[in-house]
C-alpha cells in the first residue's frame, strides 16, 4: 500500500477493484481509506478505485495546521487525478470532493456526494433546520468547551456514527476517537463557512452529480441536498431507506446499486 508526498503532504493510499473506469474515494472524518472496502467490493467490476487517508487520519501524517484542511485535502485529491475520474465522497470527504469539482472541474468526470456535511448550505436556505442542527450539536460543543474530548466523541458518534452504542466500542477505540476530535474542529471552518467560495460557483458545475442520503439521517442533510440540487444543473438524488449518516458502510449494497445505475448514464 503506497505512501508518499501528495500535494506536499505525507499521504497513504490504497486501491480497490479492476474495473474499466477510474475513481477516487474520499472518506469521512474519524475514519480512514479502509472504510470504503465494503462498497468497493460491490463496485470492483466497474471501477478501479483509489482511496487515500485524509490528513491526520489512518496512516497519513498528523494534521499540522499548515492551512485550511478542506483546501489541503482537495489539493491531495487533485494529485491523484491524472485524467478525469469519477469522484465519490462521504460526509466531510464529500465536501472535499465537491470542492475538487468546483476548483478543478477538468479532473472530475462525475461526482457522487454521500451525505455532504456542508452546513453553510443549510444556513443559507433553511434557517430553522440549521438552528435545529446547532441545537443538536450544542452538547458536543459544551463538552469541547469543558475540555472533555471523550464525552465530545461520545456525543459526536451518537449523532453521526453507525448506530453502535458507545458502551459497545472498545476502550482503546473510544480513546482513539477522542484523540481525533480536534480533526473535526479543524474542518469546522469549511463546513460552517465557504473558504473555497463554492456557493457562487456551484452553477458552473457541468459534471453529473448524484446526492445520496439515508432516510434516517439528521434533517440538516436533506436541507443541504435541497440547496445543492437547486444550484447544480445535473444533480439527481437517491435515498436509502432505513439508513443513517454512515450509509456507505451500513448499506453498502444499496449504495452500490445507486452508484452503478448513476455511472451507466454519466
Amino acid at each position: 500500500m503506497p505512501k508518499g508526498e501528495r500535494a506536499g503532504f505525507p499521504t497513504y493510499w490504497t486501491t480497490f477493484g479492476q474495473g474499466p473506469r477510474r475513481a477516487l474515494m474520499i472518506h469521512c472524518s474519524l475514519a480512514h481509506s479502509g472504510a470504503w472496502g465494503g462498497l468497493a467490493r460491490h463496485l470492483s467490476g466497474a471501477l478501479t478505485m483509489t482511496a487515500f487517508d485524509l490528513p491526520g487520519h489512518g496512516r497519513s501524517a498528523g494534521w499540522d495546521g499548515r492551512g485550511e484542511v478542506q483546501g489541503v485535502a482537495a489539493g491531495i485529491a487533485a494529485s491523484f487525478c491524472e485524467e478525469p475520474v469519477d469522484v465519490i465522497g462521504h460526509s466531510f470527504g464529500a465536501t472535499v470532493a465537491l470542492r475538487l469539482a468546483v476548483e478543478r472541474p477538468e479532473l472530475v468526470r462525475s461526482l457522487v456526494l454521500i451525505e455532504p456535511v456542508w452546513f453553510r448550505m443549510a444556513e443559507c436556505d433553511a434557517a430553522e433546520v440549521f438552528a435545529d442542527h446547532v441545537s443538536r450539536m450544542a452538547p458536543y460543543a459544551a463538552a469541547l468547551e469543558a475540555g472533555d474530548r471523550l464525552e465530545a466523541a461520545r456525543i459526536f458518534t451518537g449523532l453521526w456514527g453507525d448506530g453502535t452504542p458507545w458502551e459497545a466500542i472498545p476502550p482503546a477505540q473510544a480513546e482513539a476517537l477522542a484523540a481525533q476530535v480536534p480533526l473535526v474542529e479543524a474542518g469546522a471552518e469549511a463546513l460552517y463557512g465557504d473558504p473555497g467560495a463554492m456557493l457562487e460557483r456551484l452553477g458552473e458545475l457541468r459534471c453529473p452529480v448524484l446526492l445520496i442520503a439515508g432516510s434516517e439521517s439528521p434533517p440538516v442533510i436533506e436541507a443541504i441536498h435541497d440547496g445543492l440540487a437547486a444550484r447544480i444543473a445535473q444533480a439527481e438524488r437517491a435515498v436509502v431507506v432505513g439508513a443513517g449518516h454512515m450509509v456507505p458502510i451500513t448499506h453498502a449494497g444499496q449504495v452500490s446499486r445507486e452508484v452503478l445505475r448513476f455511472l451507466q448514464t454519466s
